[in-house]
């Protein structure tokens, strides 16, 4: 994070182990999570991705249900723990407010289950960040919030996700 940028965190909790969590949601189709909400598309589908992913350089185009798109890299991996990636190259709304998103996961044991934080560093373009940081960020976090909620579902739902007694 710099000085200038737009941290939006989130934070859930599921009764699955974080190596479960981890390997559910890395990969997860984000079609299926990420629904339109309020002023913000939901996801569409991704394409031309470069290999699976799960090193980091793998990247892919994410194409919104508005027609728009967004380029993700993923950055960083510390397998069965956590992930970073980057989104720019925004052709929608966000290309006239940032430059680049920063996305940070990581999963904690908790408990008998998982502690999910998950963070969009936004870096805004000049003379932009009041905007991002004012009246943007409380939408962007609820859009954040209903995406994490299908996620988690997601991981619960899947096999292998409750954890043993």
């Amino acid at each position: 994070m710099t000085k200038t940028s737009v941290p939006i965190t989130v934070f859930a909790r599921t009764t699955s182990s974080p190596a479960h969590t981890y390997q559910v949601i890395v990969p997860i189709d984000l079609a299926q999570v990420f629904k339109p909400w309020g002023p913000f598309p939901g996801v569409a589908e991704v394409r031309d991705q470069t290999g699976t992913w799960n090193r980091p350089g793998t990247s892919r185009q994410t194409w919104f249900t508005d027609g728009s798109k967004a380029d993700e890299r993923l950055t960083e991996i510390a397998q069965g723990h956590g992930f970073a990636y980057e989104l720019s190259g925004f052709t929608n709304v966000l290309a006239k407010l940032i430059s680049a998103v920063r996305g940070e996961w990581s999963f904690l044991p908790d408990g008998t289950g998982t502690s999910i934080r998950w963070t969009y560093d936004f870096r805004p373009l000049p003379g932009r960040r009041w905007i991002v940081a004012g009246p943007f960020k409380p939408l962007w976090a609820r859009y954040m919030r209903a995406a994490l909620t299908r996620m988690v579902t997601v991981v619960q739902e899947t096999p292998g996700g409750i954890m043993e007694e």
